[in-house]
Order: C-alpha cells, then structure tokens, then sequence
C-alpha cells in the first residue's frame, strides 16, 4: 500500500537536506575566502603605510618633545582626510547602534527582580538607618535642652 514510498521519500528529503547543508556550506567557504583574500590586500596595503611611516620617522631627526601631551602645534601633522558619506553613515550608525545596544543592556539589568529587591533592601536598610540617627539626634537635643533648663532653674534659684 501507501508504506512502500515512506522508505523512498524519507531518503529522498535526506538526499536533499544533504544538498542543500552541502551548497550552504560550499557557499560559506567562497564567501569565507573572498574576504580572506581581501582582508590579505588590505594587510599588504598597511603594512606598506606602517613601512612608510616607519621610514619617514626615521627620516626626521628631531629630538622628541619632552612632556608632550598634544600634538595640536605640530607643523608636520598629516591633515585629515575626507571620508564619503555612506561610510560616515555605517560609522555613525554602528556607533549609535553600540551606545544603544549597551544603554538597553543596562536598563534590562538595573530592571531585573534581583537588582529592583536589592535596591529595596538597600533603600529599607538607610530608612532603619537614617530613623534611629534621627531617633539619636532628638534624645540627645532633648538632653540638653534639659540640661539648660536645669541649669536655668539652678541659677533663678540662686
């Protein structure tokens, strides 16, 4: 009946779940060797700058400058470079993406039961706290208001 194609279709859908893990995979490793390929010229290219430079500091025989903690009155100094738009934009929004995804972690951990009981505890804690230095306070201003008192009525009475 019908069971004589379970067996044939079962292998037919792990034939094909094999494929396609197999054209993913193909896929990832071109991928994966693109970028390798061009994080390898783009290596070469700084460490043709980081030779440049090398070479250009080795030129200049200046003494350095004692205590230097800016280089805003150097002469020297290489002038900044313009950078096209969308590449300011992915900065720009990476950045923001980063400070958001940092400031959400934080409000998610600060809004967590733990942290919201411990500050409870902490908050019950000062209140025991400031009551009984206030509780303090007023026994000892009662003290001496006393103590005048007594010392008032020690002088009329003398």
């Amino acid at each position: 009946m019908n069971s004589d194609w379970i067996v044939p279709g079962a292998l037919a859908v792990l034939v094909a779940l094999a494929l396609l893990v197999l054209l993913v995979t193909v896929r990832d490793r071109r991928r994966v060797a693109a970028e390798l390929a061009a994080t390898r010229v783009e290596a070469a290219e700084l460490r043709a700058k980081v030779d440049a430079l090398a070479l250009q500091s080795a030129v200049t025989d200046r003494p350095p400058a004692e205590f230097v903690i800016t280089d805003i009155d150097r002469a020297d100094r290489v002038p900044a470079t313009r950078i096209e738009g969308r590449l300011f934009a992915d900065i720009v929004l990476r950045e923001t993406v980063v400070k958001a995804a940092a400031a959400a972690a934080g409000v998610r951990r600060a809004l967590s039961p733990e942290v919201r009981n411990r500050v409870r505890f902490e908050m019950k804690r000062e209140v025991k706290r400031a009551r009984k230095e206030r509780k303090q306070e007023l026994k000892q201003a009662r003290r001496e208001l006393h103590a005048r008192q007594r010392a008032r009525l020690g002088e009329d009475a003398a």
